[in-house]
């Protein structure tokens, strides 16, 4: 009797097992990394995450019949030079989210990346990371990236063609004030893949007390991109349209280049064009940007990276990356990282990256 009891909880646990599961999952990333040209002068230090931002995460489904499951993500970023979370007081801070996927398509709610942000990821060279990230003049920056209180809904993939949307909810007094919202179609058939994204962010500010409500204009982003496979390399395109209040925020704010303080276009519009190649045993990865600020300050902006990633094996890879940006105007545009602003024109990465 105790023997087959035991078979039919090892039999349980086995069904239990199969239907659902839950895995650990990481990037370490670390490297030298140097700045140029700006206020603080040469800049030299050890950083965490310049190629792709180090975290460990959890991310679990479970099939609850008839083609619907249910899932969850819970990510943490993580300082590898230091050992610290990279945001003070949070856990979660990447990804927070739960949710349904069935045959009609995925439904989560929770902290999540934005669909002009994953867009700018496959169409970007070098995937928004290394010296070269686009995020040196394209606004991938702050809730651009990421928000929390949001909703999103993934379609599947039919014809090639997926779309997604996500709404976050300001959760304020003024039901509008706060709120972002946004969307991506995409098409992906053969070597071509073409995505199309928006992102509109409500930056008002509801009356409190004695103090007067703000009103701002709409924050919006409009961004087209394509890659093609042409078999020795895939090229890489993006064009995008930032217009209104905080529609494209500079990466960094505090002034890098002394004097007067540099403004954050608010009608712009940006370029970029770029491959990526398998080169030996890695990725060779290069790109060329152009800002274009159409405001009256007209501080555009070009800038030029190149990269290269060498696969020690599936897991590990050892990379360089360089980059250099030419500001007109008084713009304060600096070489980024995947994680941090940077401080000057001119920049470069040294590193290692290992995933779990």
């Amino acid at each position: 009797m105790k023997n087959t009891a035991a078979i039919i909880l090892a039999f349980g646990s086995a069904v239990a097992h199969a239907q659902s599961s839950v895995t650990i999952y990481g990037i370490a990333d670390a490297a030298i990394v140097g700045e140029r040209g700006g206020s603080a002068g040469n800049v030299t230090k050890v950083t965490s995450g310049a190629a792709s931002a180090s975290r460990i995460g959890f991310r679990g489904t479970e099939a609850l019949g008839d083609g619907l499951s249910a899932f969850f993500t819970l990510e943490t970023g993580a300082k590898i030079d230091t050992g610290e979370v990279d945001a003070a007081g949070t856990i979660f801070n990447r990804q927070a989210l739960v949710g349904l996927k069935g045959k009609s398509g995925q439904v989560a709610l929770g902290r999540q990346y934005t669909p002009y942000h994953t867009t700018l990821v496959i169409i970007d060279p070098f995937a928004t990371g290394y010296a070269g990230t686009s995020k040196n003049l394209f606004p991938d920056v702050g809730t651009n990236i990421r928000t929390s209180n949001t909703i999103t809904y993934a379609s599947p993939v039919l014809h090639g063609i997926d779309a997604q949307l996500a709404y976050s909810v300001g959760e304020q007094t003024d039901s509008s004030a706060g709120r972002q919202f946004g969307g991506v179609i995409g098409y992906a058939a053969g070597p071509l893949v073409v995505r199309l994204a928006y992102n509109s962010k409500n930056a008002d500010v509801p009356a409190s007390g004695t103090a007067a409500a703000i009103s701002r204009s709409l924050g919006r982003n409009t961004l087209l991109g394509a890659t093609y496979n042409v078999g020795w390399a895939r090229l890489h395109a993006a064009y995008g349209v930032d217009k209104g209040y905080n529609a494209a925020p500079l990466a960094n704010a505090n002034n890098p280049y002394g004097g007067v303080r540099p403004t954050s276009s608010t009608d712009g519009r940006d370029y970029l064009l770029g491959f990526s190649a398998p080169v030996a045993h890695g990725t060779l990865m290069f790109s060329v940007m152009h800002k274009d600020d159409r405001t009256n300050f007209n501080q555009d902006a070009s800038s030029w990276g190149i990269g290269y990633l060498y696969d020690i094996s599936k897991r590990n890879g050892l990379y360089a990356a360089y980059a250099h940006i030419r500001n007109r105007n008084g713009a304060g545009y600096t070489v980024n990282n995947n994680t941090e602003s940077g401080s000057g024109n001119t920049g470069y990465n040294l590193g290692i990256r290992h995933t779990f």
